[in-house]
Parts: structure tokens; sequence; C-alpha cells
């Protein structure tokens, strides 16, 4: 099976690209998040015609996630409890078997700014919920765009960010208290020490200096199984057919249950 997650950057002005995607890579489950529309503006029509079934938990200009199923997908969590005040940042449904959740953490702005420990405790949140409600052998993904990169190497310049946003201790603090739930990182599994990035700046020529960030990922239980192949589809950060692309690349990965 087929899992991916992708921030879109604006699902109305990426439907066509986020079309050919889906049609070269074939995935089973999509965790989209930042679809900026509302739930009743969600194109279910022109995905259905694609061969997928949403879920949407979505908000007006901003945040917005979703979940794109080969079927009906149940919907088990909307909003992550006690934080509605940031919009509409996670979304968990049950399909192909497991439990499947779409996350769009809080950016943060800057250290300094109010955000900063809103987005702190918002990922506290997400541990207890997570913890809350699975265990490490029950199969569970959650993907999404965590604003946080984990390690040096998920940084093209670790060295010249520290102490700032996505680079803090208190951030990969957070993030290693997800991974302490059971869950793991499917990309840094497969490939430990491979530099590779899922965001890039539209500004400054930054895709092709590649001088990028990596703060999208698939987080997965040991009820999951090993993924025989985990991706940054890099290829889709680039333009498709005259399209312009999101500025975050999708995650891929092919695991067992």
């Amino acid at each position: 099976m087929r899992v991916a997650t992708w921030n879109v950057n604006g699902l109305r002005s990426r439907l066509d690209f986020v079309k050919i995607w889906l049609r070269e890579r074939r995935p089973d489950l999509v965790a989209l998040q930042e679809l900026k529309l509302e739930d009743e503006r969600f194109p279910h029509e022109e995905l259905e015609a694609e061969g997928f079934v949403a879920a949407v938990y979505g908000q007006k200009a901003w945040n917005g996630v979703a979940v794109l199923a080969r079927e009906e997908p149940e919907i088990l969590q909307k909003g992550l409890p006690g934080h509605g005040e940031l919009g509409s940042r996670l979304l968990t449904v049950r399909a192909g078997g497991l439990s499947f959740t779409s996350v769009y953490c809080p950016n943060g702005k800057s250290v300094g700014h109010e955000d900063f420990p809103r987005k702190l405790a918002w990922f506290e949140s997400l541990a207890d919920h997570l913890r809350a409600t699975g265990t490490p052998a029950r199969p569970a993904i959650v993907g999404g765009d965590f604003n946080i990169c984990p390690e040096g190497t998920d940084s093209w310049n670790e060295a010249g960010k520290k102490d700032k946003i996505f680079h803090t201790d208190e951030e990969r603090a957070r993030f290693r208290a997800l991974l302490d739930l059971g869950m793991v990182d499917l990309y840094r599994r497969l490939h430990p020490d491979r530099q590779a990035f899922s965001w890039w700046d539209y500004r400054a020529g930054a895709f092709h200096k590649n001088q990028g960030l990596r703060i999208d990922f698939l987080l997965a239980t040991a009820g999951v199984g090993e993924a025989s192949a985990v991706e940054i589809d890099r290829e889709f950060r680039k333009k498709q057919e005259g399209l312009t692309p999101s500025d975050h690349a999708p995650v891929w990965a092919d695991v067992s249950a």
C-alpha cells in the first residue's frame, strides 16, 4: 500500500497539479495539508473522478487538512482537542486497515513571537492525544507538515539557523516525544544518513540551489511494519505541464499494512 503526505499550499490553485501526481504515483492514502478552503468548496467530484474519496476538515483561506482514500474513510477525529483556536490542523480517519492522520503543525513564526510557545504546546497536546488514542502495536500513520527539522541533516544551513525557528532544542524535543511513543520516521529509518529536503522557499532560487528543509514526515507505529520504499518526490516540486508546484514536495512510502 502506498501512503503519502503533501502540503499542497492551496488545493484550488494546485488541483490540476495534484491530479497529475495522483495519476503518476498511484497512492492509496494521501494526507493533504494547507487546503486553504472550506469543506463545502472541496473538489470532491474532481477527485472522485481520479478514484479517491475524501475526508475533509477545511478552513477559509488558511490551514485545512484532508485525507484521500480509495474507499470511504471513517472519520475518527477532527481537530486537536483544546487547540481549536489554531485552526483546522488535524484529521484522523480509519482507512486501508489503519489509523491515518493528516496534521498541519503550527509554524511558530519566530522564536520571539507569541506563536512559538503555542506551537510547543500544540506538539505537547499532539503527543498526549496520540498516546491516549493508540498503542505502538496498532497500525497507525501520522503524516504531515511538522514545521520542524528534527536533526541537523534535515536543514541546508544547520550552523546558520542554530536556535532559530524549526531548529531549536525545544522544537526538536517535542518531535522526539512523538518518536518516544513508539513511532518511527519512515524516511529516516530507510535512509539514515541521506540529506534530502521536502520544502524550499519560492524566493532567491532556493530550490535550484537546494537550500531546503525536511519538515514533512510519515510517522508510523510498529504495527505498520517495514516500508519497502520511502521517497521525497522532488520531481513534483518542479513545474509539471506548465503548472506551478507547491513549495513542498510530496513524501510517499510503500508499507505492508
